[in-house]
């Protein structure tokens, strides 16, 4: 080999060392991040679950927990305490599956990757393994317990959700079907295949009902549509005889809507004997008069149109912009194009509660460290004032009549004020006329006048074999909101 060939096959060597060391020198400074948290990188996973984690606590207690992974370099998985009961607030957390809801939005504080958790530079110079924080919810175990088990018991579908109305914590948040985080933590084919087997269920169990998803409210928006006419001066007294013919003829349109007790008994009543007695035709009247836009500005004081963070992000309830005459009517029963999350049903009765103020709805109390110091709390935050207080207490005045003497009488607590509305919804485009969505939304009031709880229930009892004829807000959820408001009160105490 000559001079000439050897100079070329040093050129050709030197070039490619300097690629790979230039490549090499990329990976390292520049892309190195990237692939550390890439997905398919087997080490995160191994460095995620390779210590127990913190937890989540309901009532001082904890409902997860973090066991050994036999056989796995994945050392530990998580475990739940009533998993079924509370996986709307935890969420899951899977070696193959990921994080959801609490497990998701906290996981960094869970796993002990928080920067407020750890000195980066020493805790890397002595070795130290991160240690994960805990959770602290805003739950109360014994309304969490009524929630759950007054929905399981009708063997519906369906979703409760409770709240101080004085500063938005979540006292209770249920949803079911429901299912067990625990059953498919870890990784192996059997945990993969009971995940996909709840993944394809139709009644969705891994749906969480009270945040994510939104149906038509029926008859308990109601109170927000009196809330807005009587804000709007549409209304101006709630006794006066309304002048409102039952059956009640939409605008533009030959369809006349009935009332469900005789219509006889809601011709020309007052909005306060249209509560009681849940009469379409006053509401559906108010909401025309009151009109599309400021029915709707008072709907997106209450928190309609928006997305609320909990932390964990809820789905929006919705108003709908340029609705015609007839549609605007049927939004004052809660129907037409127009959709609420129980959390936002909840929100809008805790509003009414709290003299027309909104708090933003929260379900964490705080954030400890591992040796329990407290690293973030939740400050109460208003959402606003939805209506004057004025407006709030005639609402209440109007609500508290149905108990007393109407609808929501199975929501009576002895020596407790109670306020209530129940409602059904219809659905679909071919209406099932026997199978409506069954809505109730309440308050507990105190002797001082402040409220501990707002409730709001709603049951899907389609599939079920509830009688057509016990299928209402009354009967399936008022029962419900009772055990809870009874359970947020006796824990207050």
């Amino acid at each position: 080999m000559n001079n000439r060939t050897l100079r070329h096959v040093a050129v050709l060597c030197g070039a490619l060392m300097f690629a790979v060391l230039t490549r090499a020198t990329w990976i390292q400074f520049f892309t190195a991040e990237s692939l550390t948290e890439h997905h398919a990188n087997r080490r995160l996973l191994i460095k995620e679950f390779g210590e127990p984690r913190g937890d989540i606590i309901v009532g001082g207690r904890p409902i997860t927990g973090s066991v050994k992974t036999p056989g796995s370099d994945l050392l530990h998985k998580r475990v739940y305490t009533d998993g079924p009961m509370y996986a709307p607030i935890t969420g899951y957390l899977s070696q193959a599956q990921g994080a959801t809801m609490l497990e998701g939005v906290h996981r960094n504080v869970l796993n002990g990757q928080d920067p407020r958790l750890r000195n980066q530079f020493l805790d890397t110079l002595t070795g130290k393994r991160p240690t994960g924080g805990d959770i602290i919810t805003t739950i109360v175990p014994k309304a969490q317990k009524a929630a759950y088990r007054g929905l399981t018991e009708l063997g519906a579908k369906g979703a409760v959700v409770a709240l101080d109305p004085r500063d938005g914590k979540i006292l209770a948040m249920a949803s079911t079907p429901s299912y067990d985080p625990s059953v498919f933590a870890g990784d192996s084919l059997k945990e993969g295949k009971e995940f996909t087997r709840l993944d394809k269920d139709k009644n969705k169990p891994l749906s969480n009902r009270a945040l994510r998803e939104s149906y038509p409210p029926g008859s308990t928006f109601k109170i927000l549509t009196a809330a807005a006419a009587l804000e709007h001066g549409t209304v101006t007294g709630t006794e006066a005889p309304s002048g409102v013919p039952s059956p009640y003829q939409l605008p533009q349109s030959s369809v006349k809507i009935h009332n469900v007790v005789p219509d006889a008994q809601c011709d020309k009543v007052s909005m306060k004997t249209a509560m009681q007695w849940s009469c379409n035709n006053v509401f559906l009247d108010a909401a025309l008069r009151t009109g599309g836009d400021r029915m709707r500005e008072t709907a997106e004081k209450f928190g309609f149109n928006n997305e609320h963070f909990v932390p964990v992000r809820s789905a929006k309830a919705t108003y709908p912009g340029q609705l015609d005459k007839p549609q605007t009517a049927l939004t004052g029963m809660g129907q037409g194009s127009l959709t609420s999350t129980p959390l936002q049903m909840a929100m809008v009765t805790a509003g009414i509660a709290n003299d027309g103020k909104v708090m933003k709805p929260h379900l964490v109390e705080q954030i400890n460290g591992p040796d329990l110091s407290m690293i973030e709390k939740t400050d109460p935050e208003p959402l606003g004032q939805a209506v004057s207080e004025r407006t709030a207490k005639t609402v209440q005045d109007m609500m508290e009549h149905t108990v007393r003497e109407g609808t929501a009488g199975q929501a009576q607590i002895p020596g407790i004020t109670v306020g209530g509305k129940p409602g059904t919804a219809e659905h679909g485009v071919d209406v099932d006329d026997e199978h409506p969505f069954a809505w109730f939304v309440s308050y507990a009031k105190r002797s001082d006048g402040t409220s501990p709880v707002a409730v709001a229930v709603f049951v899907d009892p389609r599939d079920t074999d509830i009688p057509s004829s016990n299928i209402g807000g009354g009967r399936l959820g008022a029962p419900i909101a009772k055990a809870v408001m009874n359970a947020v009160l006796k824990s207050a105490r």
